[in-house]
């Protein structure tokens, strides 16, 4: 099984490349094109997958930041990303992993329960983000703070480093009791 790494490949000059993994595949393309919309100083590479591990025979840049999408309606979503975290490196989990939570909007719908997705997020020491891609305003914004985030990840913002972007993501969050 081929494992995806942070470093295995080489950057590419002013590029930043963000992989979404998710189940959604009209959700993703919205994503990516709104993504792709955003106004950026880098070249902006949105690659979608549907689960992990990739084919190791296309040739593909080196990843800045995975997302992978979790849609809150469907348990095969969850199932996917699960699975699909067994095929990336640890070293991705320090600040270039990120979970995005969709469909919470609509919560007598949801076959997950939201407690389910904070656990892994928790489990895996990673940001949890929560948005309705369903909805263009929404998904804008997100668009716009994966493009802030992927930059950071890339390294094409001084001062900031995928790590110091992890930390100050938690800092938000609610403490838990093995935090204190």
């Amino acid at each position: 099984m081929s494992v995806l790494r942070p470093l295995d490949k080489l950057p590419g000059l002013n590029t930043a490349t963000i992989l979404l993994v998710g189940t959604e595949d009209a959700l993703l393309q919205q994503l990516a094109d709104s993504m792709l919309r955003e106004d950026c100083t880098s070249e902006l590479r949105v690659h979608l997958a549907n689960s992990l591990p990739l084919p190791s025979t296309v040739a593909r840049p080196r990843i800045d930041l995975i997302v992978f999408v979790i849609n809150l309606h469907s348990k095969h979503s969850l199932r996917k990303v699960e699975e699909s975290l067994h095929h990336v490196d640890a070293t991705f989990f320090l600040g270039k992993v990120s979970f995005l939570v969709t469909g919470a909007g609509r919560e007598s719908h949801c076959s997950i329960h939201r407690n389910t997705v904070v656990k892994l997020a928790h489990t895996y020491r990673s940001p949890l983000l929560f948005c309705d891609l369903e909805i263009e305003d929404f998904r804008a914004t997100m668009a716009q703070r994966l493009v802030r985030m992927l930059q950071i990840c890339a390294g094409h913002v001084p001062g900031v480093s995928a790590l110091s972007l992890l930390s100050l993501m938690r800092i938000s969050e609610n403490p838990s009791l093995e935090d204190l």
